[in-house]
């Protein structure tokens, strides 16, 4: 064999194994890489889902203390009607105060003083839904009437 010959395979082999061990190399790299993205999305991932529980305790909360808020209200300062007048609906609105009625009805008052008004309890940030701004343009523009429904039994 010449000399040439044996350079040449040596050369060769010599490529290979550079090529084998650079691929290594990089392989190795890039594995890390890509290990180390991995752990941060887990960890980002962590982070949200324990995010995402607290904003859910909260907001549970705060709809726990606002349910309270509506049931308790005609007992707190801020209504300004007798309890007794008050007729808890929930929903679409909360309540439906015939301010005046109790003393109509006990003879203390007159038709005169007799008012009905429509009332949400609203606690914190909370707004009125697209529904309950509906009713109270509803109401505002007079939009409001009396109804008698009978119900015969008899055929």
């Amino acid at each position: 064999m010449s000399v040439w010959m044996a350079m040449f395979i040596g050369a060769c082999m010599g490529m290979v194994l550079t090529t084998i061990v650079l691929s290594g190399t990089r392989n190795g790299r890039i594995k890390a890489e890509y290990e180390q993205y991995i752990a941060e999305l887990e960890l980002e991932h962590q982070q949200a889902l324990v995010n995402a529980q607290k904003r859910s305790v909260n907001t549970s909360r705060a709809v726990l203390k606002g349910k309270m808020a509506e049931q308790l209200a005609p007992i707190l300062p801020e209504f300004r009607y007798l309890p007794s007048d008050a007729k808890f609906l929930g929903d679409p609105v909360d309540y439906v105060v015939f301010d005046g009625y109790t003393d109509f009805r006990d003879s203390d008052g007159s038709v005169q003083d007799l008012d009905i008004i429509f009332i949400d309890i609203k606690s914190g940030g909370a707004r009125l839904t697209r529904g309950q701004q509906a009713i109270a343009q509803a109401i505002q523009e007079g939009r409001v009437r009396f109804e008698t429904v009978r119900i015969d039994f008899e055929p």
